[in-house]
């Protein structure tokens, strides 16, 4: 395969001209729902592109066509990664330009085109990443829930046990959780997130992002999974959980923080240091570190 000279992309009946791009491999993200949601650079990459990998050329060509593009499509999935990669290596190695997307969304993102990049990174072929949509930022943006610090989750297993596994493992993490779901697994995976992560914890069910049928079912776990067996939501699904409660700390806790504030500072910066960290009155903590304080200096503990 020789690389192709740039060709065009047309915009509501006009079209434009697209520049040449430097050889390697970009991962260009492409919409999850609303093909009004591709970016002018993500355009211009897929129309200068020797060849566009993605996940199914049917769906694929449905984007590229909406937009006048006509480049050779490659299938890479799963599937027939392992035997595609030395194929696509060859090529990116010949200097070629190659166009990473996936069905929705931003590729390496639960899909096995992360395996791809790693290889053409350890034989130093160019990496670009074109950025663009993406359904978990999509989903947290209004969801509603803590963004300052959230933890992706891919696909959860689907056997339940396995399930129940891995939320453990991050139930304690103060973040906001996502996860991909399928249709028909929604129900119990929210009831294992409420028995595992807490029935009153707030979670959010977003589904069919950006498409005409886009919905936030917004409730507690426990209240979203009853929700979900009555009327079982279907299409593109993100499921958010968010940061466990704070635990409030007990006397002995209170004190060892004091006690341990207490060997690099003055009781009153100790006390405002823990008032910060646990919510407590900085004047009740005041009086216990001064408390503390005559008890470590008279060699107590």
């Amino acid at each position: 395969m020789k690389p192709e000279a740039p060709q065009s992309y047309s915009i509501a009946g006009t079209t434009y001209p697209a520049k040449t791009i430097e050889p390697g491999l970009y991962a260009v993200a492409t919409p999850i729902g609303n093909l009004g949601d591709i970016t002018l650079r993500a355009l211009e990459v897929l129309a200068a592109a020797d060849l566009v990998v993605c996940e199914d050329t049917r769906v694929s060509r449905v984007l590229l066509d909406r937009y006048g593009i006509s480049r050779p499509l490659a299938a890479y999935h799963e599937h027939n990664a392992a035997r595609e990669r030395p194929r696509l290596m060859a090529m990116l190695k010949g200097g070629m330009r190659l166009a990473l997307i996936s069905d929705a969304g931003t590729p390496l993102v639960s899909d096995p085109g992360y395996k791809l990049v790693d290889e053409a990174l350890a034989e130093g072929v160019k990496v670009i990443p074109i950025p663009g949509p993406s359904a978990l930022i999509t989903a947290l943006t209004g969801a509603g829930l803590p963004t300052d610090a959230f933890v992706f989750l891919g696909f959860l297993p689907p056997k339940a046990q396995s399930r129940r596994v891995k939320l453990s493992a991050f139930a304690e993490v103060p973040a906001t959780l996502i996860t991909y779901e399928s249709p028909h697994r929604v129900a119990e995976t929210l009831a294992d997130m409420a028995t595992v992560l807490g029935a009153d914890r707030q979670g959010v069910v977003a589904r069919e992002l950006t498409k005409h049928f886009e919905e936030f079912r917004r409730g507690t776990l426990a209240e979203l999974a009853a929700g979900a067996l009555a009327d079982p939501p279907r299409g593109e699904i993100v499921l958010l959980a968010g940061p466990p409660p704070e635990r409030v700390a007990d006397a002995d806790d209170i004190e060892a923080l004091l006690k341990a504030a207490l060997a690099t500072t003055g009781p009153g910066q100790a006390a405002a240091e823990i008032a910060k960290a646990t919510g407590r009155p900085r004047k009740e903590l005041y009086t216990l570190a001064l408390r503390l304080k005559a008890v470590m200096d008279a060699g107590g503990d």
